[in-house]
C-alpha cells in the first residue's frame, strides 16, 4: 500500500509544476516512511525470532515501532497536502 502511495506522490510530483525544493522534500518524506516501514518489519521479525511466547515487552516494542511509522506517515501526509493543495486548487478553478 505504501509503495502505491509513494508512486502516486512521485507521479503527482512530475505532473504538477513543483519546484526542485518541493521535489526534494516530497522524496525525503516518501522515502522516510518507506524506510521506517522496512525497519518496523525487520524489528517485528527479530522480535518473533527472539521469543515465540506472548510477551508484553515484545508487544510494546512492536506497538512503538508501528506508532513511529504512523507518525511519519501523518507528517508526510501534511507535507504532501502543503505542497500539492495549492496546485490541486488551481487545477479545480
Amino acid at each position: 500500500m505504501m509503495l502505491v502511495v509513494g508512486a502516486l506522490v512521485v507521479g503527482a510530483m512530475f505532473y504538477f509544476p513543483t519546484s526542485r525544493l518541493e521535489k526534494v522534500v516530497l522524496l525525503l518524506a516518501t522515502f522516510s516512511v518507506l524506510i521506517l516501514e522496512l525497519i518496523n518489519s525487520t524489528v517485528e521479525r527479530i522480535m518473533d525470532v527472539v521469543t515465540s511466547d506472548l510477551d508484553d515487552r515484545v508487544r510494546i516494542i512492536k506497538d512503538l515501532m508501528a506508532a513511529i511509522v504512523l507518525l511519519a506517515s501523518f507528517g508526510s501526509a501534511v507535507v504532501g497536502l502543503l505542497i500539492f493543495l495549492p496546485y490541486i486548487l488551481e487545477l479545480l478553478k
